[in-house]
């Protein structure tokens, strides 16, 4: 799956990097722990989250995740988009809960840890 098809799925607005949408990716982790996302995420993942704040982005570059979604129509603000920019992290959001957009992208094929090649 590629991130385009991520965003057409979830209905999502990309608002940041939409030049990077041909990308593939393989997995997904959903949470609004980053210290969560810090022990479970694979690299070159998606992140869905509704955390609205500057450390998402930070995490998602430390972790190596190229795609941030944010859920429940969250809007992030002018210097999330800035710091996404600058790293080259994708940024979306949709109007889907967490728990739908999850299940969603898992019965389009996406899936969590350790099912990369799922």
């Amino acid at each position: 799956m590629i991130f385009s098809e991520v965003a057409k799925i979830l209905d999502a607005e990309v608002l940041c990097c939409a030049e990077k949408l041909d990308r593939e990716v393989f997995n997904a982790c959903s949470s609004d722990m980053m210290s969560d996302v810090l022990a479970y995420a694979r690299e070159y993942c998606l992140l869905l989250t509704g955390l609205l704040n500057q450390q998402v982005i930070r995490t998602a570059e430390m972790m190596d995740i190229e795609c941030v979604c944010f859920v429940r129509d969250k809007r992030p603000d002018q210097s999330i988009l800035d710091l996404a920019q600058e790293k080259g992290i994708i940024v979306m959001r949709t109007p889907r809960l967490m728990f739908e957009a999850s299940g969603m992208l898992y019965s389009e094929g996406l899936r969590g840890k350790g099912y990369a090649d799922g």
